[in-house]
């Protein structure tokens, strides 16, 4: 690091040369899967005939929207799809998942999640925590699980539950979540839809959050029925402001824009209200913003291993999503490493994180998030909830050389208070 910018004790500048050697090797494969990625994009934006056009405001009902029109063929071209709702009126993930499983269920149908318990904030929308206050439970939607099996998809247990309870929806949680399971590759994936289709006729939903451009597939293409996530993570390139996708077969999403509006209007409506170039333009940038954050997990995962902490995914594993855990120990690292984390970020660098009682969630969280948009994930961020096994939970970087600054800085800070 030039020390004329930022001050770093030999102790992790030593460690930090270290860890660009042992990962070095792994940049190679994802420059080459970001190359694949940006090619596929670019190909589907000349295929539509993208055009500055596209880009204008329309309001009101946003009848002829050729903008938003496009960007869902686009994307559908990107995910391999039949079709895809691109829209910035998608609050967030959590929101965009579930316009997408209150589209796809009714009362008396059956969800079943084939990877454990899913993320924090999806409890309330299927009504696991009882809170949900229209929770799809409320609706007469049951849900029921397969636990994971030594943090891996159980496939006989898959197998013989589908069959067994033949329900409408199986949904599967790509990314860990606040877990230390890893993440899924699209092969397991595939497996998972393979076992699913020859014991029932239920549709499959992925939740591909953190996932997107990761690997030269996508769900889509091994089976998946609907796939769902961020524009502020991934698949908006660290520039949409908002929004979500969904993407799959076209009578899904067709009932899925349903529930985005109203029954018999669906994507016909919606003002872009001028943000159609934004997210045409963070599509565009997804695969190599989503290139730099795997460069910044890999490094984060390197340079913690050198100070003997225990990382999942380990650096030059495979990597399936954005998100890298370190094992912290204590409450008292988890909390320096947020707070000097904050230090390298563009925006309020200046500001000290605190751990607090964040919605959603079932215990206090502290969270490092200097972005420019906020609580964008693709961005440079860290969080963690303040219980075992004191995880936390590393995403993005929207350039690898800002990431490595902000992660060193998170290991300046522990060894300033002599905790590395």
């Amino acid at each position: 690091m030039n020390n004329e910018f930022f001050q770093v004790s030999e102790k992790v500048a030593s460690a930090a040369d270290e860890a660009l050697k042992k990962i070095q090797p792994c940049f190679a494969k994802t420059d080459e899967i970001t190359e694949y990625n940006q090619q596929k994009v670019l190909s589907a934006f000349i295929k539509n005939g993208v055009s500055e056009a596209m880009f204008a405001e329309s309001t009101g009902y946003g009848y002829g929207d050729r903008g938003r029109d496009v960007i869902d063929k686009v994307a559908a071209d990107i995910f391999c799809a039949e079709d895809a709702l691109v829209r910035h009126n998608f609050t967030c993930g959590t929101h965009t998942l579930a316009v997408a499983l209150f589209g796809m269920l009714r009362p008396g149908d059956t969800m079943l999640c084939v990877t454990g318990l899913p993320y924090d904030t999806i409890h309330s929308v299927i009504g696991i925590d009882g809170k949900g206050d229209g929770s799809l439970a409320d609706y007469g939607v049951t849900y029921k699980q397969v636990d994971l099996k030594n943090e891996k998809p159980d496939y006989d247990e898959i197998a013989k539950r589908v069959k067994e309870e033949q329900p409408k929806l199986v949904y599967i949680q790509r990314s860990r979540g606040y877990s230390l399971r890893p993440s899924l590759s699209c092969e397991e994936i595939a497996k998972i839809i393979e076992i699913v289709k020859a014991n029932s006729n239920a549709d499959v939903m992925v939740d591909n959050c953190y996932g997107e451009f990761t690997q030269k597939i996508e769900p889509t293409q091994v089976g998946a029925d609907i796939i769902a996530g961020s524009l502020i993570k991934n698949a908006g390139g660290g520039i949409a402001k908002t929004g979500g996708y969904v993407a799959g077969r076209a009578d899904l999403v067709e009932k899925i824009s349903y529930r985005l509006t109203t029954p018999g209007l669906g994507r016909e409506v919606g003002a872009t209200l001028g943000h159609s170039r934004e997210l045409f333009m963070g599509l565009f940038f997804a695969p190599h913003t989503v290139g730099e954050a795997i460069k910044s997990a890999r490094f984060a995962a390197a340079l913690f291993e050198e100070f003997g902490f225990g990382t999942t995914p380990k650096s030059t594993d495979d990597r399936f999503d954005i998100v890298q855990s370190v094992l912290l120990r204590n409450e008292e690292n988890l909390i320096a490493f947020c707070q000097g984390m904050q230090k390298g970020a563009p925006i309020d660098s200046f500001v000290t994180p605190e751990p607090w009682d964040m919605p959603g969630y079932d215990s206090k969280v502290i969270m490092s998030a200097g972005a420019f948009t906020g609580g964008a994930s693709i961005e440079l961020s860290a969080d963690a909830p303040l219980r075992e096994p004191f995880a936390v939970y590393m995403q993005g970087g929207l350039n690898f050389h800002s990431a490595k600054v902000g992660i060193m800085l998170a290991a300046e800070e522990m060894a300033k208070r002599g905790l590395i």
